[in-house]
């Protein structure tokens, strides 16, 4: 999710000594294949009409994005100047020298002011804390929640519940009200259900639902400097996040063992749980009433907070970098510098897009343009990411191994899961001399 500007200035540099033109006419972005590469185009045309760049979104399915992009990286390619990356590939991508340096960039345009601090440390920065800088925020995401408001609003179910509860029903605060309004509307025999939440273990689905519990719980994934994780991911505080999660797990639809976004979204769309976990990046559809029935009683809320009051999100999202072997790299800056101004971020949001300018998603427009808008805004500034290092494809082939079978089978202990995976990372951190 994140750029790389290091070799820019440099590049740039290059091509004028080689007497070679740096005004391109053409660029091109490369993106996965959703909704917000869609209104990336549209907000491209506009520039184009504005300098007469023309600007192409090329986009590829999710499921091989990874895949295409560094296979064009390691071969050196130019076929796209800038990329729309995740943010775990930052380490890798920087490190390998793919993306351009972009740290003067930043403090050129004080974008460590003018971007939620959050999508700044987890889009753009690499190492944690070096105030070095690869991408620019472009897509902010992160996971919230939906929710029935009809069943939660409902007269005779906010009577049972409290009586049952001895509070009122609402959109949960905290992850212990979460666990108590899934209990209270899980009835398999009217196949209604409590809650829907990330199981998918195939790349980061399962992960990413279970920091949304360790990171409001107070819990953290290790040291991002130290890369010390004893003591850490197998925290008191993460073992009793996970097992919170696990509970939940026993609220969700039959069949819920292999569940991401798709599968989430459906379980409002189909009236099967009272919520749903899911990115931000998903709800439009759900205030669609073409693809959701329920849309006019579907709610949204922030993810809640952990016992101690500490309230945190998984962010998704990406951000926009250079690549070094572009032969437009001049041109891409350009662009760039469009793109981060307050107009261009706020037609951004207009168009569909989750900016993350923190000016824009302050206003009371941005808030108020839709149902699940405010919620977004409490939410990017609350969010915290996976592991950036190159290796993090190793780290979450292990997180997933091991707490897999315990959510959706209960298998071993939450403390054995998470003294296993502090081993495994432990191992693949001493073999890439991480943490020496």
């Amino acid at each position: 999710m994140r750029k790389t500007m290091a070799g820019l200035f440099a590049g740039v540099g290059l091509m004028w000594a080689c007497g070679t033109s740096a005004q391109a006419q053409e660029l091109t972005i490369f993106w996965a294949e959703w909704d917000p590469a869609n209104y990336l185009q549209e907000l491209a045309n506009e520039y184009e009409a504005e300098t007469g760049v023309k600007v192409t979104v090329e986009t590829t399915p999710w499921a091989d994005f990874q895949t295409k992009a560094f296979t064009e990286f390691n071969a050196k390619g130019s076929a796209y100047d800038m990329v729309v990356g995740d943010s775990q590939w930052i380490g890798a991508a920087s490190e390998a020298g793919h993306y351009v340096d972009l740290t003067d960039f930043f403090t050129k345009h004080n974008l460590t002011q003018v971007m939620a601090p959050a999508t700044v440390k987890y889009y753009a920065e690499y190492p944690s804390n070096s105030k070095k800088y690869w991408s620019v925020p472009a897509e902010g995401d992160a996971v919230g929640w939906s929710y029935r408001k009809d069943w939660f609003e409902d007269p005779k179910e906010m009577e049972a519940f409290k009586a049952k509860y001895g509070y009122d029903l609402a959109p949960p605060k905290t992850w212990a009200e979460m666990r108590d309004i899934a209990e209270f509307f899980h009835r398999p025999d009217q196949k209604r259900y409590g809650i829907a939440i990330y199981t998918d273990n195939s790349y980061d689905g399962l992960v990413m639902g279970v920091e949304n519990a360790i990171f409001s719980f107070g819990g953290e994934l290790g040291d991002y400097q130290s890369y010390k994780v004893d003591g850490i991911i197998n925290s008191e505080k993460n073992v009793k996040a996970l097992e919170l999660y696990r509970e939940l797990y026993g609220f969700t639809p039959p069949g819920w063992a292999k569940s991401f976004f798709v599968e989430n979204n459906q379980a409002i769309t189909e009236n099967l749980a009272a919520m749903s976990m899911n990115y931000f990046a998903f709800f439009p559809a759900l205030v669609n009433e073409a693809s959701n029935p329920s849309a006019k009683v579907t709610g949204f809320f922030a993810n809640p907070a952990g016992p101690n009051g500490e309230q945190f999100a998984a962010l998704g999202g990406q951000g926009i970098s250079v690549i070094s072997y572009s032969k437009n790299q001049e041109e891409a800056m350009k662009f760039l510098e469009w793109f981060i101004k307050d107009e261009t971020q706020k037609r951004w949001a207009e168009l569909g897009g989750y900016t993350a300018s923190a000016k824009v998603l302050e206003s009371p427009e941005f808030q108020n343009a839709t149902p699940y808008n405010k919620a977004f805004y409490e939410t990017m500034f609350k969010v915290k990411d996976f592991w950036a290092t190159p290796e993090y494809a190793e780290l979450l082939i292990q997180m997933n191994q091991r707490i897999y079978p315990f959510v959706t089978a209960g298998q071993g202990t939450a403390k054995e899961v998470l003294d296993s995976l502090a081993a495994d990372w432990n191992a693949t951190f001493k073999k890439y001399g991480r943490n020496k």
